[in-house]
């Protein structure tokens, strides 16, 4: 910890040796994000994390500094990307859509329906169907994070190691949010398991699957869709 003359923290000097840790952030959760979404931008939110980090810690709370800060960092970051919005309108009401007709197929067929089962459904080509999956996934940017987004960002206290997706299955949703996993198709399950455990890139997970990041980006959505009327039926 750097201290001035008179003893105080040097929040100057803080916040250049924490500046790095902005960066690894960015640069971590930039690979996970649509290709639009520019570094820069996560940098600049991580930065006014690392200043509110700075304006707020306790150096007598026993909490080291720098778990502090990553929390909010982070948080920022999350909080910047949340506030821009990113589908057309066009393109969210096609996505209510989707949940609405994706809810009907599984009631009606008592699993998870097939690609063509829900493109049908919307009256649309398989084509036109898998467009839509990716144009809904752009807008998606954290989307599991998105659908519990009452259990929250992990709390400043939260164990560093923690990936987001087990953040997120300590909520009071975990055992409805675990089933709906559970009852994914096998390949969906998978890529969830990638992307939230494994914390894969689109591209690593492509190449796990042996398809195309466009098609993952296509699974995610659909996955998302899914998961999200199954978490509407447990309400």
């Amino acid at each position: 910890m750097t201290y001035t003359a008179q003893g105080k923290i040097s929040q100057e000097a803080l916040l250049e040796e924490y500046l790095p840790a902005v960066r690894r952030q960015a640069l971590s959760l930039q690979v996970r994000l649509p290709a639009g979404v520019d570094l820069d931008d996560l940098i600049q939110a991580g930065t006014l994390g690392l200043l509110d980090a700075l304006g707020r810690f306790d150096p007598n709370a026993g909490t080291a500094f720098l778990p502090f800060a990553n929390a909010r960092i982070r948080g920022a970051m999350i909080d910047e990307l949340r506030s821009r919005d990113w589908l057309p309108r066009s393109v969210r009401r096609r996505a209510r859509e989707l949940d609405g007709v994706m809810h009907q197929l599984a009631q009606e067929l008592g699993r998870p329906p097939q690609e063509r089962e829900v493109a049908q459904a919307l009256g649309i080509s398989l084509q036109d169907y898998q467009q839509l999956l990716g144009d809904i996934n752009n807008g998606f940017l954290l989307p599991y994070e998105e659908v519990v987004v009452e259990d929250g960002e992990p709390e400043d206290s939260a164990p560093q190691s923690r990936t987001p997706f087990g953040a997120l299955l300590e909520g009071e949703r975990r055992q409805q949010l675990t089933e709906a996993i559970d009852a994914l198709p096998e390949r969906e399950k998978l890529l969830m398991g990638l992307y939230y455990q494994e914390e894969l890139n689109l591209k690593e997970i492509g190449a796990v699957l042996g398809v195309s990041e466009s098609r993952v980006c296509q699974l995610h959505s659909q996955a998302i869709s899914r998961l999200r009327t199954r978490l509407v039926d447990g309400d």
